[in-house]
């Protein structure tokens, strides 16, 4: 009975606060939970329902460059990331994405949720270099129907270490 009760209340809390905003608070860093009023069915609904410009979504993807080795790749918007400059970058021929699985254990998050703090596990970060030209932006909160929106700098401050590149494919 207990336990149950305790689940409740840990449902609710998270409900308020999504396990992003749980580490981004432990840190001290600004931010703010947008809660979306029914599920987002794409990139283009999320921003419009933000006010924010598409540029400023930034998706987080997982990738396996090893047997028990990924990378957690940042790209702002809706281009798609270029395999080839990740791969050059990289210095490796071969990677895959992440199964669904492999998402939720690697980063503790289920997919369409990720984001680049409060991981599971330790990960390389990279980050295509328009990923820091807003100066707002919003990304995963690490739970459906929320998402996390924060100035660029502060969102800086709290990733630490990041390689910059360029990942994201050129417009035709």
């Amino acid at each position: 009975m207990i336990l149950r009760e305790l689940c409740k209340m840990y449902n609710r809390a998270m409900k308020i606060h999504p396990p992003v905003s749980l580490a981004l608070s432990a840190l001290n860093a600004p931010h703010q939970v947008f809660w979306h009023k029914q599920p987002i069915k794409s990139m283009v609904e999320a921003a419009a329902e933000r006010e924010q410009d598409i540029n400023q979504l930034i998706r987080s993807i997982l990738f396996r460059v090893g047997k028990d080795d990924f990378i957690l790749v940042m790209v702002a918007g809706p281009p798609q990331l270029s395999w080839s400059a990740l791969r050059a970058h990289l210095g490796r021929s071969r990677m895959t994405m992440a199964s669904k699985d492999e998402v939720k254990s690697v980063t503790g998050y289920p997919i369409g949720t990720v984001a680049p703090i409060g991981l599971a596990r330790p990960l390389r970060l990279l980050a295509d270099k328009n990923v820091f030209i807003p100066k707002e932006i919003s990304f995963g909160s690490g739970q459906r129907e929320a998402a996390i929106m924060m100035r660029n700098r502060d969102f800086q401050k709290v990733l630490g270490e990041v390689e910059v590149g360029e990942f994201a494919k050129k417009e035709a």
